[in-house]
């Protein structure tokens, strides 16, 4: 379709001679949040490290805004407009929060409105306060945060966003939810895997369920929270 930003179309990845993805498929338009569910294990990592080329899918076609993406190297994909929030973080440890920040920033001559340091300090108030200091010694939560401010300095037409809450305390978990909210807001284009099934029902777009690297099924907040035996049976709940 025209108008998806992101199209997955029937990707297969294997790491070596381990098959993990088996024609999975997924679609994001402009401004839409969707979310990326499954049990541990069932390809949803490796699904955003083939988006990104960082494990390159072997079949299949994955395009965003329009090109061909399959093949490119990972720093191409990334320039086209995608910020990605891995997992585990990955911040610079010997840099300090403000380097983090500024080391990422770019593709601002074709944003309507850039990201800046400012910006960032405003939405995570907790980077101001901690600006000089290294990105080793920041907390878990604070890790997440600069790690997310590193990703919109990127000025992305995507965003993703890879375990976005996982081992936080409720207190930063929230603080990252609300973040999320107001990203949607602005219009910006997310993908975000999470465990969180009220918190993605409250805020995403849109749902796909992945089973052994497969799509198992897809709708909207409204039909998930409609199908309990679904949580039950694919995501543990």
């Amino acid at each position: 379709m025209a108008d998806n930003l992101l199209e997955v179309d029937a990707i297969e990845t294997c790491y070596g001679l381990s098959q993990v993805l088996f024609g999975l498929s997924l679609q994001i338009k402009a401004g839409e949040m969707v979310a990326l569910m499954g049990r541990n294990g069932m390809g949803k990592t490796t699904t955003i490290r083939s988006i990104m080329g960082l494990t390159p899918a072997r079949a299949g076609a994955i395009r965003f805004a329009g090109e061909a993406v399959r093949g490119l190297p990972s720093y191409k994909i990334a320039k086209l407009g995608i910020g990605l929030v891995p997992e585990g973080r990955q911040i610079f440890p010997n840099l300090t929060v403000r380097e983090n920040l500024v080391a990422a920033s770019g593709n601002r001559l074709g944003a309507s409105d850039p990201w800046t340091i400012e910006k960032i300090h405003a939405l995570f108030p907790r980077l101001a306060e901690r600006t000089s200091n290294m990105g080793v010694t920041l907390s878990g939560g604070e890790q997440q945060m600069l790690a997310i401010g590193r990703a919109l300095m990127t000025n992305p037409k995507l965003l993703i966003l890879d375990e976005a809450t996982e081992g936080l305390a409720p207190l930063i978990r929230d603080e990252i939810w609300s973040c999320l909210s107001m990203l949607k807001g602005r219009g910006q284009s997310v993908l975000v895997i999470d465990k969180n099934v009220e918190n993605l029902a409250r805020i995403a777009d849109r749902h796909y369920i992945i089973e052994r690297g497969k799509t198992v099924w897809s709708g909207t907040s409204e039909q998930l929270i409609a199908e309990p035996d679904l949580q039950h049976k694919y995501l543990g709940i």
